[in-house]
């Protein structure tokens, strides 16, 4: 007996159609199921070539929308720098002078500062000290250890340009490397206190502190002394209340009082008022001064 398969009811898509062909040949199918089973099978392939083009397609379709989600990234850490860039920060606290450009203004390296930020507490405040004054300092403070000692301890006095004298001290800071060749006196800076802003760069005043103590000093009035050409002269009245018109030499000044080298000795009277009246040997009604 032979058995043969029923054709009417067997499905044979994806099945390779080499398998039938034996069978057609054998006569065990008839050739419509091979034609089948072919025209099945290169279906199936179709199939399968269009589900591989559409993974390929679906593969390009995702390489595609990464590259925009990754150029889409850039443009936004783009556009973040560039809004970083319209926002100034001072690297230093301070306080800023006037904007030499405004808002919407195109800045770049080439175009100059915006503006200028100065530190203000504590503030520097630059002052000089001949070349005398800096050997006699030294000579009395030899080696680098007795200056930096000394140094640390003085407190600078800051007389402002009205003539009122800045309410906090300062401290020394540091000396320039160098004398200028033009005036013969060399830079120093101090640090002021500036809790309230009240000193500005550019501002003008004096500075002063105690460096040495002179024991026995002779002070006089500095309106008692007056300059005749470059010369320091002192009215003095002896005992007969007889003027004499003499030089003196000045030393340093502390506070409204002169400190006198030569010229007077201690217990002599000086004039303190009316010095352009008076005379070598004239005889005056002597008072004395108010406040003295």
């Amino acid at each position: 007996m032979v058995l043969r398969p029923q054709p009417a009811s067997t499905d044979f898509r994806g099945v390779h159609s080499s398998g039938y062909t034996p069978l057609a040949e054998a006569q065990a199918i008839t050739q419509q199921d091979l034609d089948n089973a072919v025209q099945n099978n290169m279906a199936a392939k179709a199939q399968m070539q269009a589900a591989r083009a559409q993974v390929e397609t679906s593969k390009a379709l995702i390489t595609s929308s990464t590259a925009a989600v990754q150029a889409d990234k850039a443009a936004v850490e783009t556009a973040q720098i560039n809004l970083g860039f319209t926002r100034l920060t001072s690297p230093i606290d301070g306080i800023p002078g006037i904007a030499q450009l405004q808002v919407g203004a195109l800045v770049s390296p080439a175009s100059g500062a915006i503006t200028t930020v100065s530190t203000v507490d504590p503030i520097k405040v630059y002052f000089t000290a001949s070349e005398q004054e800096y050997l006699e300092y030294t000579r009395r403070f030899p080696t680098v250890e007795k200056r930096q000692a000394a140094t640390s301890q003085l407190e600078l006095e800051l007389i402002l340009a009205d003539g009122t004298i800045y309410p906090h001290k300062g401290k020394f800071y540091f000396a320039d490397r160098q004398v200028d060749v033009r005036t013969g006196a060399i830079r120093l800076a101090g640090l002021f206190p500036n809790p309230n802003n009240i000193l500005r760069p550019g501002q003008y005043g004096r500075v002063r502190s105690s460096t040495k103590v002179e024991q026995g000093a002779l002070l006089v009035p500095q309106k008692a002394v007056y300059d005749l050409q470059g010369t320091h002269q002192i009215a003095v009245v002896d005992n007969a209340n007889k003027v004499t018109i003499r030089a003196a030499t000045v030393g340093d000044t502390i506070g409204s009082l002169w400190i006198i080298r030569d010229g007077v000795q201690p217990g002599e009277r000086v004039v303190v008022e009316g010095l352009q009246k008076v005379r070598t040997g004239m005889v005056v009604n002597p008072k004395p001064a108010a406040g003295l």
